[in-house]
């Protein structure tokens, strides 16, 4: 199941080791899937509305622990293409420490500050205690969030992207049993849903550490492993926290459009909390696509490959662009009926708000995809900087923009839809200008 990046054909082996990821994600969608379908469908849209709140501040917390395990990911696929294992190893057991304490302290700090987190999200009073009851099961469960992306991303490192997967289906399964049983059998309400959320989360975190141990040999630690080494620390630290800072700017931005979208009352909410699902699943592919993109271009930076990289590179802008098209006019088409999966067919008005937005964000997914490239490309090679600072002009404009626009009566919300794709082509054109002008030539020079 191991695959190694640096040799083969390129798109095939992109693709062949990406294959896995889009579909282990596309399952884990299911986790908050479940909840949206069995929450909107049987308690109705203010459950919905909760539920979907929830969704923007737990997928930012998530964020974080994804971000920290990304970066050290990026790092163990470079010792591994060059063939360091002990250093890889080293480089593991370190990590692991440093990102398992900083989730103790996020998850100790997330359940203190609850309710101002709430308060600053605008969360309307009529459904304030559903969100926070739903949250508070969340975050008690957030150390199996750590356990699962961080042994996800030490397994992708090293080429294996089909065991994460296989455990996450088993926990895409069992979370919708326990979503059935907890709500409608129950029945416990939004807190159902969020506790099937972290015991399926429990059995694919604590399954994946287990199998990785027992399995992997070469990435079990030793006694020598666990000895300080300063100038290790500070590669740790510094792909792990500006992957972090990457991905938490990403989802900060997101949550403050959800803060601006709460002001426009549940109807909007529940329809953003649908419309958002579906978009999630829309460019989801891609999304790992970009990811796998990384893991490719960091074991064949280790591995010294120039030329594998540029192919490699070009390859996946089309192969990226041309699923993004297709995908645009599935969403533009089929927009509608696929509102209707979350949202009851009398809810005429949320339908249409939920319309609106896909219609779009719909059209411009190419912007979106090459942006995934650009920050797994820029990650990979070893300058996770830059694509903080893609991420900071992509959200920086839709945030900007959005709160600008918003409150103009004759633009509104299409002004906070609108304010997400000119975000997009923005940090896309400066990514490939710094790349083009500048990178570019530094690989040159560093003749890899």
């Amino acid at each position: 199941m191991q695959k190694d990046l640096t040799k083969g054909g390129v798109t095939a082996s992109m693709m062949l080791f990406a294959g896995p990821l889009i579909a282990g994600n596309l399952l884990q969608q299911f986790y908050n899937v479940a909840d949206t379908l069995i929450v909107g469908r049987v308690l109705g849209p203010d459950a919905l509305a909760a539920v979907g709140s929830s969704y923007s501040i737990m997928v930012f917390v998530t964020s974080i622990l994804l971000g920290l395990s990304m970066g050290s990911g990026i790092l163990f696929s470079m010792f591994f293409g060059a063939g360091r294992t002990e250093e890889l190893r080293r480089s593991a057991c370190m990590s692991f420490t440093f990102i398992g304490g900083l989730t103790v302290v996020l998850e100790v700090g997330c359940l203190l500050l609850l309710y101002p987190i709430l308060q600053l999200m605008q969360t309307p009073d009529s459904i304030l205690e559903e969100t926070a009851s739903y949250l508070r099961v969340i975050f008690i469960g957030m150390v199996f969030t750590f356990l699962y992306n961080y042994f996800a991303s030490l397994l992708r490192s090293v080429g294996n992207s089909s065991v994460p997967l296989i455990f996450l289906a088993v926990a895409a399964v069992l979370n919708i049993g326990l979503d059935l049983f907890l709500v409608l059998v129950i029945p416990m309400g939004v807190a159902g849903a969020a506790l099937a959320t972290i015991l399926s989360q429990a059995v694919s975190g604590i399954g994946l550490a287990v199998y990785t141990l027992a399995k992997m040999p070469e990435l079990r630690p030793k006694k020598e492993d666990f000895a300080w080494d300063r100038g290790m620390a500070g590669k740790i630290a510094q792909y792990s926290l500006l992957t972090c800072a990457q991905q938490s700017v990403m989802n900060f931005g997101i949550l403050m459009v959800q803060g601006l979208v709460n002001s426009f009352g549940v109807s909007v909410m529940a329809a953003f909390t649908a419309a958002v699902k579906i978009d999630s699943f829309a460019y989801m592919p891609v999304q790992d696509f970009g990811n796998a993109f990384s893991t490719f271009i960091a074991q064949n930076m280790g591995a010294k490959k120039t030329d594998r990289i540029r192919r490699g590179i070009r390859s996946a802008v089309i192969s990226a662009v041309l699923f993004c098209v297709v995908i645009s006019a599935v969403i533009w088409v089929w927009g509608g009926d696929l509102m209707t999966i979350f949202v009851s067919p009398e809810e005429t008005e949320i339908i249409a708000i939920g319309v609106q937005y896909l219609h779009i964000e719909g059209a411009c997914y190419f912007g979106i995809g090459c942006l995934f490239l650009l920050y797994g490309l820029y990650r990979g090679l070893g300058a996770p900087g830059i694509s903080v600072v893609l991420t900071v002009i992509s959200l920086g404009t839709r945030v900007a923009l959005a709160y600008c626009l918003a409150p103009i009566p004759q633009i509104g919300l299409v002004g906070i839809w609108w304010a997400v794709p000119i975000g997009w082509f923005l940090a896309d054109a400066v990514g490939f200008l710094y790349y083009g002008l500048s990178f570019r030539k530094k690989m040159e020079k560093m003749n890899l």
